[in-house]
C-alpha cells in the first residue's frame, strides 16, 4: 500500500468513525479498558525488582496493548470521531514495519537495526537535549557541537530555540517559523563544524510544534536531508489531529522516516505502571498505523517527578521494552528524563539507571532531558555522553544483573528524588572554547565513573 493511499485511509477513518467526546474518550472509553487489559492479563508490578525477569509476563503486556488498540482505537481531536483498526490490520503493520533503516550521509551513515532483550548489539544513540529549551544562538551551537562529538553519537536530537530576534516564540506564528528554519540552519552547522558533515539530525525540528512551522523548515536550503528522521508527536492518549496528520503527509511526500514519540504519563489516564505498560505498547502500534512510522520513541513521563528514574518508572520502560523487543521487531528508541541537573552525581546516576533499563529491554535510546527538561541552558553535551557509555557497556547484560545494578543505583539517589539538586546552566559547567566540562564537573564525573566501577560497570576513562 503506498504512502498516499495509506493517507487516505486514515482520513476516512478519521472522518467517518464514530463519533465522540474527546473527554468521553479519555475517561470512559481508554481509561477503563487500560484497566480492564491489566485485570485480564494479571500484570503486576513489583516494586522489588524495577527490571522484572518474567518473559511471560511481557508477552501479556504487549497482547493487553494489542487488545486495548483494538477495542479502544485512536481518536482524532480535529473530526471527534475515533480511528479504528482490525486484528488483521495491526498485525499486517507489525509485519511491514521495517527491521533495519539507513541514517545519514557519507562515513556517518548508520543502521539503526532492531535489538533483542539482553542484545550486545549497542543501541542506537541519538543524543542531545531532548527537544530541552535553549535561549540563544550561541548555546545551541555549543550544544549541538558538543553532542556531536561524542564519539557514540549516531544521530543528534537538538534543542529548542526559546527566542528569535529577541522576542520570544509564539506557537503557530512567524516567529516559530523562523524559529523552526534557524534551529535547522544552526544544527547543520554545528555538526559541520565538529568534522561530521553526514551525521543525522533526527529531531532538528524540535522548535516546529505547528504543522507550518514544520514544513517551513523542511526545506533542503535550510539543510534537511531524506537521511534525517523526522519526529512527529502524538497527544496522550493515542490521540492525533490534522496538524499532525499535515506533518505526516509533508515528511512522507520527502521520503524522511517519520519517528512518532510519545509520552503517556504514568499517574495519568493509563494509571499506575502496569496501565502505563500497556499504554506505552499500544502507542507504539498506533504509531505505525496512523503515522506510518517506521521508528517509534516513547518518552513516559512520571507524573510527580517529571523524570523517568524513579523505581516505577524504571519498570515501566523495562516492562514495555520487552514486551515490544520479544513480540515485534519495530524499531524503538527510549527517551529518558532525569529530575537532577547538570554538574551533580545525581544527574549522572539517574541517567544510568534508565538507559541501563532501556538497553538491556531491547531498546535503543536518545539521551537526554536534564533537570525534568524545562529550565534553559540546563544542560550540558557530559550527560548524554555518559549516557551513551553506559548504554555501550550494559549492552548484553542479563536482565538479574540488570536489576541488581539498577537498585544499587536507585540507593544513590530515590531518597532525593522530592528535591533533586537544580546543578548548574551549561555555561558555569562547560567550557566552551576548550569544549570539555570545567574542572568541577570533571571532579563529579571521576568520581562517578569510579562508582559505577564498583558497581561493575567499566566506562571509557577520562582525559
Amino acid at each position: 500500500m503506498s504512502h498516499m493511499v495509506q493517507i487516505l485511509d486514515i482520513m476516512e477513518k478519521a472522518l467517518n468513525g464514530k463519533p465522540m467526546s474527546e473527554t468521553n474518550y479519555q475517561l470512559k472509553v481508554f481509561a477503563p479498558k487500560v484497566q480492564e487489559k491489566v485485570r485480564e492479563h494479571g500484570i503486576k508490578f513489583d516494586r522489588e525488582n524495577p527490571i522484572p525477569q518474567d518473559n511471560s509476563m511481557a508477552d501479556e503486556v504487549f497482547e493487553a496493548g494489542l487488545e486495548l488498540l483494538l477495542d479502544a482505537g485512536a481518536f482524532c481531536t480535529s473530526s471527534g470521531r475515533t480511528i479504528t483498526f482490525t486484528e488483521q490490520e495491526i498485525r499486517e503493520s507489525l509485519r511491514r514495519a521495517p527491521s533495519k533503516l539507513y541514517f545519514g550521509e557519507g562515513r556517518d551513515k548508520k543502521a539503526l537495526v532492531a535489538r533483542a532483550v539482553g542484545d550486545k548489539t549497542p543501541p542506537w544513540c541519538l543524543l542531545g537535549a531532548g527537544g530541552g529549551p535553549c535561549s540563544s544562538d550561541k548555546s545551541f551551537l555549543t550544544l549541538v557541537e558538543g553532542y556531536a562529538e561524542i564519539p557514540e553519537t549516531n544521530a543528534i536530537t537538538t534543542p529548542a530555540l526559546t527566542r528569535v530576534g529577541g522576542m520570544r516564540v509564539r506557537p503557530a506564528s512567524p516567529l516559530e517559523v523562523l524559529a523552526a528554519q534557524r534551529n535547522a540552519v544552526l544544527a547543520r552547522e554545528a555538526c559541520n563544524r565538529a568534522g561530521r558533515q553526514g551525521i543525522p539530525i533526527m529531531n532538528s525540528l524540535a522548535t516546529a510544534e505547528s504543522d507550518i512551522a514544520f514544513a517551513a523548515a523542511l526545506h533542503p536550503k535550510f539543510g534537511m536531508r531524506d537521511s534525517d528522521g523526522y519526529m512527529i508527536c502524538c497527544m496522550d492518549p493515542m490521540k492525533v489531529d490534522f496538524a499532525r496528520l499535515n506533518k505526516v503527509a509533508v515528511a512522507l511526500s520527502l521520503g524522511g522516516h517519520i519517528g512518532m514519540c510519545f509520552g503517556p504519563l504514568l499517574g495519568g489516564y493509563a494509571g499506575g505502571p502496569e496501565g502505563t505498560a500497556v499504554s506505552n505498547v499500544a502507542h507504539h502500534l498506533m504509531g505505525v498505523l496512523t503515522y506510518q512510522s517506521s521508528w517509534l520513541l516513547p518518552f513516559t513521563i512520571h507524573l510527580r517527578y517529571v523524570a523517568s528514574s524513579p523505581r516505577d518508572m524504571l519498570w515501566v520502560i523495562s516492562t514495555m521494552g520487552q514486551a515490544i523487543s520479544r513480540n515485534t521487531h519495530l524499531l524503538s528508541l527510549n527517551l529518558n528524563y532525569t529530575t537532577a541537573g547538570p554538574c551533580t552525581p545525581m544527574c549522572l546516576f539517574e541517567t544510568s539507571a534508565s538507559v541501563t533499563a532501556a538497553v538491556t529491554a531491547g531498546l535503543s535510546i536518545e539521551s537526554l532531558g536534564v533537570a525534568t527538561n524545562k529550565h534553559e541552558d540546563r544542560t550540558t553535551p557530559v550527560e548524554p555522553r555518559i549516557s551513551a557509555e553506559v548504554g555501550h557497556a550494559v549492552a548484553g547484560m542479563k536482565l538479574a544483573d540488570a536489576n541488581e545494578l539498577v537498585k544499587s543505583l536507585l540507593k544513590k539517589y530515590e531518597s532525593k528524588l522530592n528535591q533533586p539538586p537544580l546543578g548548574k546552566s551549561l555555561y558555569e559547567c562547560w567550557d566552551a572554547e576548550a569544549r570539555k566540562p570545567t574542572k568541577e564537573y570533571h571532579g563529579v564525573i571521576m568520581r562517578y565513573k569510579r562508582d559505577m566501577r564498583d558497581l561493575g560497570v567499566d566506562l571509557r576513562p577520562e582525559a
